[in-house]
């Protein structure tokens, strides 16, 4: 009994000694977490004297609450007003109303209703890369912030930030301080490059830090809205090779206005044989065209969501292409070639931020735009490159665009196809102006005067010209006779106004006053006003006209090269 008693003191007496020890931890814990606290105020204190939280509280002070809520395009006073319209002509923006608005201000939902329905269950997560260059700091941030406050945490693995070496004083430490001070909860990555790269090398290196299941590369002057990842994510994860991007609304440079085209239509992505990202309007004739991804031939570049480990298997970006230019279409090309699918995707919306010029310079003034897009002209155009060296004559074997070695491999090994299939399969809307057309070079008088546009730039209206013909081959002179009886260039047609006037405008494919039939004599006759073209009283330079057809050497044409099944007798 009396050894019973003593057992059971020597066990209460352990627990006591254990709850001793363990209640001195606690007060040393909690002793510890008090002191942190007590420090981290102190920090707070200091934070105050220091010189970035100073200027960050002044800048976030002069924030007007409300300003541009829901999209609305906003407009400043006084001083503010002056300074802002002298930031547009300098930067292609409204700094100043960028400064002044809210970094999380709201944006209206610009989906089309049947998208909001539409449920998505994404499992896998994503890396958003943004590359910037002198980027304005309020546009960087409201970037960030609008991404941040529109994706969910758990399909947002990542924010990477890579700043292509700037020069602006306020993207170094300030926007380190604001990164560690205001968003210090979110996994935001902030890369530094030491020196330029240009956007596709800049790109590359955030993908290679990137670690997410799907890269998201946005500009750093956009705004994400709502439920504006899930379809993208959802698209990847049902087939890792598609390639999609948002559809792409305009943030207004002058008032940060957010405008759409509605919904019952939107654009996909095309390209010129100039080597030129285009928009190609796309209708929605019912609600599913409304919703569902639609195909894309090609991408603008700066928005699309693509499977991290497809990017690195179809080839990720060529490394040897400069600055920035060209790289879109030549991604767009690949993917489609290479066994991808690029798609729009209509119910991701987000807006960016177009300028009307680029605030800042390029490395060395080169033509990277140019020297990148031959370099995709030889790789992944086959014979269809003639189309564009007939822009870019002086690059065709100009060993500026370098080595091509490694990305023919490239093509080799991934056994991509043709752009003759890329065209008949993807794009086969896509006009071919030396191909299944009744004519096509120069079109020329008795007298040595040929058609011209007379340097109209694409997709612009003006005048169907008169010049004297060039002794080499000129883009300005090069002319189609469509099957469809088109006289027209790429995507711009000749069409008779106020019956006489004739201008160079978007085909519409409806005939009428753009329907022309060529004569065996030569005669290019206008149906819809029963008329002829004519050069008679035309000067150098000036349009050339429709008059009553009576033939002589004012109505005589000759196209360069013709298939004589064109010609009416």
């Amino acid at each position: 009994m009396l050894l019973k008693c003593f057992r059971l003191k020597r066990i209460y007496l352990k627990l006591l000694i254990f709850l001793l020890i363990l209640g001195t931890l606690y007060l040393l814990y909690l002793n510890r977490t008090l002191n942190q606290i007590v420090s981290s105020k102190e920090d707070l204190i200091l934070d105050s004297e220091n010189p970035l939280e100073r200027h960050l509280r002044e800048w976030e002070s002069k924030i007007i609450p409300g300003l541009g809520d829901k999209g609305e395009p906003a407009f400043l006073d006084g001083d503010d007003a002056i300074e802002g319209e002298a930031a547009l002509k300098k930067f292609a923006l409204n700094t100043i109303l960028s400064d002044r608005m809210p970094l999380d201000r709201e944006l209206r939902d610009p989906r089309n209703a049947k998208c909001k329905d539409l449920k998505y269950s994404p499992t896998i997560n994503a890396s958003i890369i943004v590359i910037f260059y002198n980027e304005i700091f309020s546009v960087i941030l409201r970037t960030v912030w609008s991404v941040l406050l529109q994706t969910p945490s758990h399909l947002l693995h990542e924010i990477i930030l890579v700043d292509d070496c700037s020069t602006d004083e306020n993207l170094k430490d300030l926007l380190d301080y604001y990164l560690k001070t205001r968003l210090r909860n979110y996994n935001i990555k902030l890369v530094r490059l030491k020196h330029r790269m240009g956007l596709i090398r800049a790109r590359l290196q955030g993908a290679r830090v990137a670690q997410g299941d799907v890269l998201v590369f946005l500009d750093a002057h956009c705004e994400a809205t709502r439920d504006w990842i899930e379809p993208l994510l959802s698209r990847v994860e049902e087939d890792y090779t598609a390639v999609l991007v948002p559809i792409i609304d305009v943030i207004e440079a002058s008032n940060m206005g957010y405008s759409t085209n509605g919904d019952s239509s939107f654009q996909v992505g095309g390209f010129s044989w100039s080597g030129h990202f285009t928009w190609i309007d796309i209708q929605n004739e019912n609600d599913k065209g409304k919703v569902t991804p639609v195909k894309s031939p090609t991408m603008a570049g700066g928005l699309f969501a693509i499977d991290r480990k497809f990017f690195w298997d179809v080839g990720s970006y060529d490394e040897q292409m400069d600055g920035w230019g060209g790289e879109n279409l030549e991604m767009s090309f690949r993917i489609w070639q290479c066994g991808g699918r690029l798609e729009t995707v209509p119910c991701s919306r987000v807006g960016h931020i177009f300028r009307d010029f680029h605030p800042y310079s390029f490395p060395d003034n080169k033509d990277t735009h140019g020297i990148n897009t031959a370099r995709l002209a030889h790789v992944w155009m086959d014979e269809y490159k003639r189309l564009f060296f007939m822009y870019q004559p002086a690059l065709e074997n100009n060993p500026i665009i370098g080595d091509l070695t490694h990305r023919k491999q490239l093509r080799q090994k991934l056994r991509c196809k043709s752009f003759k299939w890329y065209l008949e399969n993807v794009y086969p809307e896509k006009f071919i102006p030396d191909e299944n057309v009744f004519g096509y070079g120069q079109v020329k008088t008795d007298f040595e005067m040929c058609l011209d546009d007379l340097q109209l730039p694409e997709e612009k209206v003006g005048p169907l010209g008169l010049y004297q013909c060039h002794q080499f081959f000129a883009v300005s002179q090069y002319f189609s006779l469509s099957k469809n009886g088109e006289l027209r260039k790429e995507d711009i047609c000749a069409e008779v106004f106020n019956e006489r006037e004739v201008q160079l405008t978007e085909c519409h494919g409806h005939k009428r006053e753009q329907y022309w039939v060529l004569y065996k004599n030569g005669t290019i006759y206008n149906p819809a006003t029963k008329k002829c073209l004519s050069s008679d009283g035309v000067d150098n330079g000036k349009g050339v006209i429709v008059e009553q057809c009576k033939g002589g050497v004012f109505q005589k044409w000759t196209f360069t090269n013709l298939n004589k099944t064109a010609i009416v007798i």
